[in-house]
C-alpha cells in the first residue's frame, strides 16, 4: 500500500481549494466528475476529521522518543522562616529569617524497556492514522464517484418519465379524435388517459429522486451548482479486470489500507505484551544535580551551601500487587481481538472484492445485453404503433411496448452506472490509486459544455 505523504496530501487540498474559487467564480458552473472530487478533497469533514486524527497520531513518535532524552528541571524556592527556641529556666527566643534553594537537575535514561518498546510501538500506531487516512481518502473516491452516478440516473430517470408522458399524451388525444369522430372506443381513451396519470405520478417521484441526489453531490462539495456533465455511452469502453480474480484478492491483502491498519495495530497490540512484560524488569538511570541553598539550616541560619552530586539509580521492582501479570494477560487478549478482526476483515474484503469483480464482469454482459433489448423494443414500438394502425393491434399493446421499452432504457442506464461504480469500488478496495478509476469515468462523460442540467 502507498502511503500519502502528509505534505503531498495537504498540497492537494491546497489545489483542490483553488479549483474551488476558480470554478465559483465562473458564471456558469458546470462541474465533471473529477472537478466534484477536487472539491471534495478540500469541503468533506469526514476527511478533514481524518486528517486531523493522522496529524495528532503523528506527534506519539516524538512524544514516546522524548521519553528516552534527557530530562533537565530546575526548582526554585524561597520561605519566610519564623523559630523560636525555647529552653528550661530561660525564656523563650523567636529568630525570624529568609531561606532559599536553587536545584538544577538532569534524568538520563540508561535502561527503560517499556520506553523503548514504547518508541517501537508508536511507529506503528502512526502507521495506523496514515492508513486510516488512505482509507477515508479511497472512500472519498468512491462516495463522490456513487452520489455523482446516483444524480445522472435520477435524471436519466426523468428523461424516460418525460418522453413516456409525451407518448401517452399523444395517444391519448388520438383517442379522444377517434372516440369523437365515431371511429374510437371509449376503453382506449380511459386506457390513455390511467398510464397518463400514472406516468405523472411517476414523474413526481422521479423530480424528488433528483433533488435528493442533488443533494447528496451538494453536501459532498459544500456548495451549490448547476449542472452535471452526463454519460456519453459512445465513448464508454467496456473491458474486463486486466487480473483474475485471485490476483485482485491477493493484490487487496497486499495494499489495501484497511488491512494495512489492521495490521499495524496488531503489530501494536503485539508491543504492549512486550512492553507490560518489562514491567518485571530494573530500570537504571544517571542522575546529575546541583543544589544551592541559603539559610536553611537553623544552627546556622545565615549560612549557604552549593551540593553538586552525580550518579546512578537503579529500581528493581519487587511486588507490585499483580499489576504486571495482569496487564500482561490483557495485552494478549487484545492481540487475540486484533488478530479476529484482521481476519474478519481480510474473508469481508475477500467477499467484496468478489462481489464488485462480478460486477464489473457480469456487468459488461450485462450491459450489451440490454442494448440488444433496448433497440429490440424500439422495434417492437414502431412495430405496434403500425400494427394498431392498420387494426391488427390495439392501443394496449402500443402502451404495453412503450412500457416495454422504457423499463429496457431504464435498466440499461442502471447497468451502465452500476459498472461505473463497481469499477471505482474494486479499485478502491484493492489499494489502487485513488484518481485512476475516477479518471477513467470522468472520460466517459460528455465533452465540455454538453452538460445535464438539474435547473427543473
Amino acid at each position: 500500500m502507498r502511503i500519502i505523504p502528509l505534505n503531498r496530501f495537504l498540497s492537494m487540498v491546497k489545489y483542490a481549494c483553488l479549483a474551488s474559487l476558480f470554478i465559483a467564480s465562473s458564471s456558469a458552473w458546470a462541474i465533471d466528475l473529477m472537478q466534484v472530487y477536487q472539491l471534495a478533497l478540500s469541503q468533506d469533514s469526514t476527511l478533514k476529521a481524518a486528517v486531523a486524527a493522522n496529524l495528532s497520531a503523528q506527534e506519539r513518535v516524538p512524544q514516546a522518543r522524548s521519553q528516552l532524552l534527557p530530562n533537565v528541571s530546575f526548582n526554585a524556592g524561597l520561605n519566610a522562616n519564623d523559630l523560636t527556641r525555647t529552653q528550661a529556666g530561660s525564656d523563650a527566643q523567636s529568630d525570624r529569617y529568609n531561606s532559599d534553594n536553587q536545584t538544577l537537575g538532569i534524568r538520563q535514561t540508561i535502561f527503560r524497556r517499556p520506553l523503548m518498546v514504547g518508541l517501537t510501538q508508536a511507529g506503528f500506531l502512526v502507521r495506523d492514522a496514515q492508513a486510516v487516512l488512505e482509507t477515508e481518502t479511497q472512500n472519498l473516491g468512491v462516495r463522490v464517484a456513487g452520489a455523482y452516478l446516483e444524480a445522472l440516473l435520477a435524471k436519466d430517470q426523468v428523461d424516460l418519465v418525460m418522453v413516456q408522458i409525451s407518448a401517452i399524451s399523444t395517444q391519448l388525444a388520438a383517442a379522444k379524435k377517434s372516440l369523437a369522430n365515431g371511429a374510437g372506443v371509449r376503453t382506449d381513451v380511459d386506457e390513455a388517459q390511467a398510464r397518463l396519470d400514472l406516468a405523472l405520478a411517476q414523474e413526481l417521484e422521479a423530480r424528488q429522486q433528483v433533488e435528493l441526489t442533488r443533494r447528496q453531490v451538494e453536501v459532498l462539495i459544500n456548495q451549490p451548482y448547476d449542472h452535471l456533465q452526463a454519460l456519453d455511452a459512445q465513448r464508454m469502453v467496456l473491458a474486463r479486470p486486466n487480473q483474475s480474480l485471485e490476483a485482485w484478492v491477493q493484490m487487496a491483502y497486499d495494499r489495501s489500507p484497511e488491512i494495512q491498519a489492521l495490521k499495524a495495530r496488531l503489530e501494536a497490540a503485539r508491543l504492549e505484551i512486550e512492553k507490560s512484560r518489562a514491567g518485571h524488569l530494573p530500570t537504571l538511570d544517571a542522575l546529575a544535580q546541583v543544589v544551592r541553598s541559603g539559610s536553611e539550616n537553623v544552627n546556622f541560619p545565615s549560612s549557604s551551601y552549593t551540593n553538586r552530586v552525580i550518579g546512578v539509580q537503579l529500581t528493581v521492582p519487587i511486588y507490585a500487587g499483580g499489576v504486571v501479570d495482569s496487564t500482561v494477560r490483557q495485552a494478549m487478549a487484545e492481540v487475540t481481538r486484533a488478530e479476529e478482526l484482521l481476519e474478519a476483515a481480510k474473508r469481508d474484503l475477500s467477499v467484496r472484492i468478489h462481489r464488485e469483480y462480478r460486477g464489473v464482469t457480469e456487468g459488461i454482459l450485462r450491459v450489451q445485453g440490454l442494448e440488444t433489448a433496448v433497440r429490440s423494443a424500439e422495434q417492437l414500438v414502431e412495430s405496434s404503433k403500425r400494427s394498431y394502425e392498420g387494426g391488427t393491434r390495439t392501443l394496449v399493446d402500443v402502451f404495453n411496448a412503450q412500457q416495454q421499452r422504457q423499463t429496457a432504457k431504464r435498466d440499461l442506464a442502471t447497468a451502465r452506472y452500476t459498472y461505473m461504480i463497481s469499477l471505482v469500488r474494486l479499485n478502491a478496495l484493492s489499494g489502487g490509486d485513488k484518481t485512476e478509476a475516477l479518471v477513467k469515468l470522468n472520460s466517459w462523460l460528455a465533452q465540455p459544455f454538453q452538460y445535464i442540467s438539474f435547473k427543473l
